[in-house]
């Protein structure tokens, strides 16, 4: 049975993963092996998730809504995973055992214009990504991590487990980083569920959106529009996609090729 990867996420059929990771595969000539969309509702997951290494799955990245509770299905987790306290990374044993990583953290880092050490950042949400996200910084040395959400319980958990400042409104930063599905939406309305607008964004020094999709997202295009400098979701899709790749595969990962996959689709 040829090696199978897949991304698990409810919606997944905008992913972007199977471009870049099939494009690598072929790359490195690992040309038997398929990666695959695999969309999975929340109450199937954890039933989907274990009989995937008897269909001859190795691994599969995990997207929302789905990353916490891909850590709790594991058997054993990377240190990073554990402490997040969510995974975007899972790896099957022969023994169909789960190991569970994330590499959305340090493929953030890998991304930015600046090291976070001594800065600011505000992070919008309070779900896997941003998980990740608030630790990655705090990690790396960030002065200061606000959070904030529209639940804000969630943010103030989220704070107390990690670190970090849960705030109820948004203020200047060196950093913004939206973690939020809202990007999503294809009406246009995304800063209506934020506490930005679009004139906010030249608060911040950098505006990194975790979100992707076929064209910007509306905050990636205000930012563009101000001359603040970006990093939209494909940029970090392509980073913390080359460490699952790694990971899976035991081979470096071929980024050119990964990025060409989706820069000229």
């Amino acid at each position: 049975m040829a090696p199978r990867l897949g991304v698990l996420g409810w919606p997944v059929a905008h992913s972007r993963s199977p471009a870049i990771q099939n494009a690598a595969l072929q790359a490195v000539g690992l040309g038997d092996w398929r990666y695959q969309l695999l969309p999975v509702p929340p109450a199937l997951f954890a039933e989907t998730v274990r009989a995937l290494p008897r269909s001859g799955f190795r691994g599969a990245n995990v997207t929302i809504p789905h990353k916490e509770a891909a850590l709790a299905l594991a058997a054993d987790a990377s240190p990073s995973a554990r402490v997040i306290g969510a995974a975007n990374t899972l790896i099957f044993g022969p023994d169909g055992a789960i190991y569970a990583d994330n590499t959305d953290a340090p493929g953030l880092i890998a991304t930015l214009p600046f090291e976070p050490a001594g800065r600011s950042a505000l992070v919008l949400g309070a779900g896997g990504s941003a998980r990740a996200v608030v630790w990655a910084l705090l990690d790396a040395g960030a002065a200061e991590v606000r959070v904030w959400n529209r639940t804000p319980e969630r943010a103030r958990r989220l704070c107390a487990e990690l670190g970090g400042v849960p705030v109820q409104a948004a203020e200047p930063a060196d950093l913004l980083v939206h973690c939020t599905s809202s990007g999503l939406d294809e009406s246009g309305r995304m800063f209506n569920s934020l506490p930005v607008d679009a004139d906010d964004v030249v608060t911040y020094s950098c505006v990194v959106d975790l979100v992707y999709r076929q064209w910007d997202t509306p905050l990636v295009s205000a930012a563009r529009a101000h001359a603040v400098h970006t990093v939209d979701g494909l940029e970090v899709l392509i980073a913390q996609g080359a460490l699952s790749f790694e990971r899976f595969t035991g081979t470096r990962a071929p980024i050119g090729a990964m990025r060409a996959a989706v820069r000229h689709e």
